[in-house]
C-alpha cells in the first residue's frame, strides 16, 4: 500500500517542531566477526570434505605396506537469500513536496530496516546451533556432541556438561578446541581466536578476560586466560543472540563460519504508470552458515 497524503498529513502542519520514532542509532556489523566473508557468482555454494588421510602404521620386517582410503565427506551447501525491502508514495504527496520533507528519514528507515536484517539472519545461526532442526553437511545441528567422521567416530564441539559462562567452563573449552582431531583422528592444532556472548554476559566476560588476576578468589594467582593468550581476539556482544547463558567461541580453523555475498545492497525507484505513484526498493542477496564445525565451539549455559 502507497504512502499517502493522510498517512503523512502532519507533515504540512506549520510549526511542527520534530518526527521521531525511526532515526535510533543501531549495532553495526555485529555479523562480521561471527564469519568470514567471501564473494559468489553463482546460485549457490556448495564445499565438500576431504579427510586425508590417517596416521601412518609401523610396517613390520617383510611385511606388506599398507594402503590408505581417501574420498569426499559431506557437502556443506550455501543457499542464498534475497532480501527486499520497499515503499511507494502517492503521486498526491509527491505533488504537495512530502517526499521532499520525508526523504531522507524514508531512505535511512530503509537502509535501518535492511541492515537490522542481515543482523538477525547472521545472529540465528547461532541462536540456532544447538537446535536438530537446523543441520550441517554432516547431518546433526552445528553445536553437537556427536559429530560423525569418516573414521567411525564421532567428536563433540560443545562442552560435556552444559555451563553457565566462568572461569572454569571457559578454560575447559579451551581445553577441548585444542583437543579437536581431524576427520580421520589426527590432532588438527586448533585454537581459539574469539569470544561471542549474549549482552548478559558482559560484565562476566569483561572480568574473566580483562582482569590480570584471577576473579572471585583471595589467592593471588595470574589469570591464565589473559596471560597466556589463548583468545587472542578478545569477546564481542551480540545484541540478537536469544539464549541469555549461551556463549560461543570461534577459532581459526578453515572454512568454519562462513557468509557469501552473492548481491550486495542496491537501491532503485521506479513509477507507476496506472497510479502515478513512485516506487523505492531496497535488495540484498547472501547466505551465511558453516562449513566446517570446528569453526565453532560452545555451551547453550545450564
Amino acid at each position: 500500500m502507497a504512502i499517502s497524503r493522510a498517512q503523512i498529513l502532519k507533515e504540512l502542519t506549520p510549526g511542527l517542531h520534530a518526527i521521531f520514532g525511526s532515526e535510533y542509532g543501531r549495532y553495526e556489523d555485529e555479523h562480521a566477526v561471527l564469519f568470514d566473508s567471501e564473494t559468489s557468482k553463482r546460485a549457490f555454494e556448495e564445499e565438500v570434505l576431504f579427510p586425508g588421510f590417517e596416521e601412518a602404521q609401523i610396517k613390520g620386517e617383510g611385511a606388506s605396506i599398507s594402503y590408505a582410503e581417501a574420498g569426499e565427506g559431506f557437502i556443506a551447501r550455501y543457499s542464498h537469500n534475497t532480501i527486499a525491502l520497499a515503499f511507494s508514495i502517492t503521486e498526491e504527496a509527491m505533488e504537495d513536496n512530502l517526499y521532499d520533507k520525508l526523504s531522507t528519514r524514508l531512505t535511512k528507515s530503509l537502509a535501518r530496516a535492511m541492515a537490522s536484517t542481515k543482523q538477525t539472519t547472521a545472529s540465528n545461526v547461532y541462536n540456532n546451533a544447538f537446535s536438530s532442526s537446523f543441520t550441517g553437511g554432516d547431518g546433526v545441528s552445528l553445536l553437537n556432541a556427536s559429530h560423525p567422521t569418516s573414521s567411525g567416530t564421532v567428536q563433540s564441539n560443545v562442552l560435556s556438561s552444559n555451563s553457565d559462562l566462568s572461569e572454569t567452563s571457559l578454560e575447559q573449552s579451551l581445553i577441548d578446541i585444542s583437543g579437536f582431531k581431524d576427520d580421520k583422528g589426527v590432532p588438527a592444532a586448533i585454537q581459539a581466536k574469539t569470544l561471542h556472548i549474549p549482552k548478559e554476559l558482559v560484565f562476566t566476560a569483561e572480568r574473566l578476560m580483562a582482569s590480570p588476576y584471577r576473579t572471585s578468589t583471595a589467592d593471588n594467582d595470574i589469570n591464565a586466560i589473559k596471560n597466556s593468550g589463548m583468545i587472542p581476539g578478545g569477546y564481542y556482544v551480540n545484541h540478537r543472540f536469544t539464549d541469555t547463558d549461551a556463549f560461543f567461541i570461534r577459532t581459526d580453523a578453515p572454512d568454519g563460519m562462513k557468509m557469501f555475498t552473492r548481491t550486495p545492497i542496491s537501491t532503485s525507484m521506479e513509477g507507476d504508470f496506472e497510479t502515478g505513484n513512485v516506487r523505492y526498493k531496497a535488495r540484498e542477496r547472501y547466505s551465511f552458515g558453516h562449513s566446517d564445525w570446528r569453526g565453532l565451539f560452545g555451551t547453550p549455559g545450564e
